[in-house]
């Protein structure tokens, strides 16, 4: 199953790619990951669990980046196991653009799952990673753009490493 899409984030390139290979960040936007350790060099190990219909799984597994063009884009990949539940593997094509206005982050996602997982159908596992892939991407969106003007007007009076926990704590909750 492939996915497609592209988001205008109003940032400039270097800053959009910066978030793109902080694991601070990344752990922050994908969507039920409570771990995420390593680095863009090595790779990273995470562990995401997801309810998926009537399947509640949690996958371990390694995430890696290749095919890297600094500043540009890369290829993240990512297999997981879930137990009983099965697999998932996939990964994401991602690429940055200057447009007027920021940066245009571009994707192609492919997906795929095994095990109990693979039983429950083809429409229902779609809608799944659509949706997953839809997550990430926003809470990318707004992890790199920050907080809205209310929530800086908030935030005026915090330090920089206050403020960024405090939307990393927005990300993540």
């Amino acid at each position: 199953m492939e996915l497609n899409g592209s988001r205008t984030i109003a940032a400039d390139r270097a800053t959009v790619w910066a978030a793109l290979n902080d694991p601070d960040v990344l752990r922050a936007c994908i969507p039920g990951c409570s771990e995420l350790t390593g680095s863009p060099d090595e790779g990273f190990e995470a562990t995401v669990t997801q309810k998926v219909g009537p399947v509640k799984a949690t996958f371990k597994g390694a995430v890696t980046l290749s095919d890297i063009v600094e500043g540009e884009s890369y290829t993240i990949s990512g297999e997981g196991k879930g137990g009983a539940a099965g697999f998932a593997k996939g990964g994401a094509r991602v690429s940055l653009a200057d447009v007027e206005g920021g940066t245009e982050l571009s994707y192609v996602v492919d997906a795929k799952v095994g095990g109990k997982l693979a039983q429950l159908g083809s429409r229902l596992i779609d809608g799944f990673a659509k949706k997953m892939a839809d997550q990430f991407f926003e809470r990318f969106q707004t992890a790199v753009e920050g907080p809205s003007a209310a929530e800086a007007a908030a935030d005026a009076g915090a330090t920089p490493e206050e403020k960024k926990k405090s939307w990393l704590g927005k990300l993540m909750g």
